[in-house]
């Protein structure tokens, strides 16, 4: 029984920014490196005294606006099935006062992010947790430890939860063993969270979100939900509206561990129209299953130990899979941004034209405009690239709000950062320097040390043909 994990693979978002195709006649980043000048001759330099690391401070609450007859059948896929496909029998959580304890060289950074979502699981979820002291007996411990260590064991984790274990060693241990098989579980009792304590803030603050929900909640991804952390397409890193009220009918009074899908299902529409009366009443509705062969093409495309040639048609599948089933939706959407990102110096007009139509997607719905800015970010390089600099100002003009209120830094840094190189280039130099400023504090968050903050810096000047 595998661990349920955040797969590094799949961060294929602007966290893992890489240098964009240019029009033709145009040298891409990859030729300026391979030429060994170009690059140097647009480094932007640190300033010797960076900002301070930014923060965000408030969570802007949400309700999920579909209804709950269609929220109850997510919570059934959510809770009765494992990412393997492998279903599970009962329903688990914590029965009673929830606990929590962190071992290991915890960074400052992340017990403040901490601090912040146990509030949130408090408030928003109703779930009665709090935190103890790394010495005492809990039923969920953070253990920290390098990530190389990690991924020596788990090698495409970037973190992960097991249950029935207490500590790395305890882990080890029960490897191999049914201690570590979620389908054998009644209740819950201790889970054990393992995160890289040497990755960035915001990577570290990702995990904690997504693997305490897990501890707490679900154990599946659905690729069909757009406002979810509980989403292999990784475009949302902290709990949503949605999440909060999928963990609050977790613990509502009406369930109980050892309840079967069929008992949970009988209970669900009173629990929800109790929960969120504006979703209304009404017997669960299951959503669309995603076929196993784009599930596999998905995975394929983003996953490591293929070759550049075998992901690139796997993304090519994944498009015309979701094509012939005919969807308009975030699976679509999603299959033609992993195209773009893998075809972008093999055919740039292609793969930007694969962003256009996601975005497109995207922004025809609301509460996908998260979405719709990890496409503006290609979209605003590439105009940069072409000299567009008034474009790529609009573009990220229209991008930062989403951003800014899903708490994504890195995201909000890189399209900072391309909005003042756009500055620049439109000779508004003073405009660009506040800007490109504003963007180091974020920056610092989102990817980590200065080293990278420069990297960043340095990787989207080279695209600016200023």
């Amino acid at each position: 029984m595998r661990p349920i994990t955040k797969t590094a693979a799949f961060a294929l978002t602007c966290l893992a920014f890489v240098s964009c195709a240019v029009p033709d006649g145009s040298r891409t980043r990859a030729d300026q490196t391979a030429g060994g000048d170009e690059v140097t001759a647009r480094r932007v330099g640190l300033p010797t005294t960076l900002p301070p690391m930014k923060a965000f401070s408030g969570t802007q609450i949400t309700r999920p606006t579909r209804a709950n007859s269609v929220i109850a059948g997510d919570f059934l896929d959510l809770s009765f099935q494992l990412e393997s496909g492998r279903p599970l029998p009962v329903l688990t959580r914590f029965e009673g006062p929830v606990t929590l304890r962190v071992t290991g060289n915890a960074p400052t950074y992340m017990m403040a992010d901490l601090t912040r979502l146990l509030a949130r699981l408090r408030i928003e979820a109703g779930i009665n947790i709090r935190q103890v002291s790394g010495s005492e007996t809990a039923s969920i411990t953070l253990e920290v430890i390098p990530k190389r260590q990690l991924q020596r064991l788990v090698p495409h984790a970037a973190c992960f939860v097991a249950p029935n274990v207490s500590s790395w060693q305890d882990y080890k241990a029960a490897r191999g063993t049914a201690r570590l098989d979620w389908a054998k579980m009644r209740t819950r009792t201790k889970m054990a969270v393992f995160l890289p304590g040497d990755v960035s803030p915001q990577e570290l603050r990702d995990c904690l979100h997504e693997e305490v929900a897990q501890a707490l909640g679900p154990v599946n991804d659905l690729y069909r939900l757009h406002d979810s952390v509980f989403n292999d397409d990784n475009f949302h890193t902290v709990l949503t509206g949605f999440d909060m009220l999928i963990l609050r009918a977790y613990y509502a009074p009406e369930l109980a561990s050892g309840m079967s899908r069929g008992d949970v299902a009988a209970r669900l529409p009173q629990v929800l129209a109790r929960l969120n009366p504006a979703g209304g009443t009404g017997a669960p509705r299951m959503g669309g299953a995603s076929p196993e062969a784009w599930k596999v093409a998905i995975e394929v495309a983003l996953g490591g130990g293929q070759s550049k040639t075998r992901r690139r048609e796997a993304s090519a599948q994944a498009v015309t899979i979701a094509r012939n089933m005919g969807w308009r939706d975030t699976r679509l959407a999603f299959s033609l941004f992993a195209y773009g990102r893998l075809n972008m110096r093999q055919d740039s007009k292609g793969a930007f034209a694969a962003f256009r139509e996601a975005e497109a997607i995207y922004r025809a719905n609301p509460e996908t405009a998260l979405h719709a800015a990890h496409m503006g970010v290609q979209l605003a390089a590439y105009a940069l690239s072409a000299g567009q600099a008034e474009e790529a100002i609009a573009i990220v003009n229209s991008h930062i709000s989403p951003v800014m209120r899903a708490e994504n830094a890195a995201l909000l840094a890189t399209l900072m950062m391309i909005k003042a190189e756009a500055l620049d280039l439109a000779g508004r130099g003073a405009e660009a320097q506040l800007v490109r400023l504003d963007s180091l504090g974020w920056a610092r968050y989102g990817f980590g040390s200065n080293e990278q903050v420069g990297a960043r810096l340095s990787e989207i000047a080279a695209i600016s043909p200023g």
